[in-house]
């Protein structure tokens, strides 16, 4: 089975991520099966992409059990590699993206569902960055997405809070574009529909003109985000966040 399928259609290509019983979280396997999808994605005729994930959530974020392995810097430096490549490749893709966001879209999740150019979202639908819940700070450009649509100072308080927000609160915060109670992919697909109307070579040129010249703060972020995920990985906080975690408890931290 897929863990990311993809389809051509009506001149928009849909991208599912396809891990249900896991709530979407990314491992490995699925992260680089999600980058060969939008290489081939990006070489196709369509306009307009729709990313969503099938079952009861968006997207839960990097799976845990692959935290195990991150001792390992082979291994830790393959997998942010491709997540900065994942997120790139949507934030520079020259095509209109769009997130449709069903159940929960948290951490890594988040990140990947902000690199669209519109988030679509359900009242039901929850956003945070909950990284700091196992004693991280936020990877995927996480830092970017959030200080481009909050500020840096609501960012930070964002992520500090283990906030996790519904649609209209979301909204009002600026996370999220359109709120809907029909299929966020049937709304998504009205949204990218109505966009095939209009003059998309001039939509795509002021969309390029913006995200090349932030290309460059995006990949600095990358960048320390990498360093940072590395470094405390091997603090006490976040190795007694991943065991309570692991352990279905809530964390004592140490600030160690």
């Amino acid at each position: 089975m897929s863990i990311v399928k993809y389809e051509s259609k009506d001149n928009i290509s849909y991208i599912h991520l396809n891990r249900p019983e896991r709530f979407n979280a990314l491992n490995k396997e699925m992260l680089e099966e999600f980058l060969y999808v939008l290489e081939t994605v990006e070489k196709n005729d369509d306009k307009v992409i729709v990313l969503a994930g099938n079952g009861n959530a968006f997207c839960a974020g990097g799976d845990i059990n692959m935290m195990k392995d991150f001792a390992n810097k082979e291994f830790f430096d393959g997998v942010m590699d491709t997540i900065s490549a994942v997120v790139t490749k949507l934030y520079m893709m020259p095509k209109i993206v769009i997130s449709a966001v069903q159940g929960s879209a948290a951490g890594l999740g988040l990140s990947i569902a902000l690199t669209a150019d519109y988030v679509v979202a359900q009242n039901e639908s929850r956003f945070g960055m909950l990284f700091i819940g196992v004693g991280l700070a936020p990877d995927g450009g996480g830092h970017f997405w959030l200080e481009q649509r909050l500020g840096a100072h609501q960012a930070k308080q964002f992520t500090w809070g283990m906030q996790q927000v519904q649609g209209q609160e979301a909204k009002r915060m600026g996370l999220v574009d359109v709120l809907t109670n029909e299929s966020v992919v049937e709304t998504a697909t009205k949204i990218g529909q109505k966009i095939l109307t209009t003059p998309t070579v001039a939509m795509l040129k002021t969309k390029m003109m913006y995200h090349t010249k932030n290309q460059a703060t995006l990949a600095y972020y990358l960048k320390e985000e990498k360093k940072s995920q590395w470094e405390l990985r091997n603090t006490k906080d976040h190795q007694e966040g991943v065991q309570a975690f692991l352990e279905k408890r809530n964390p004592v931290f140490k600030g160690e």
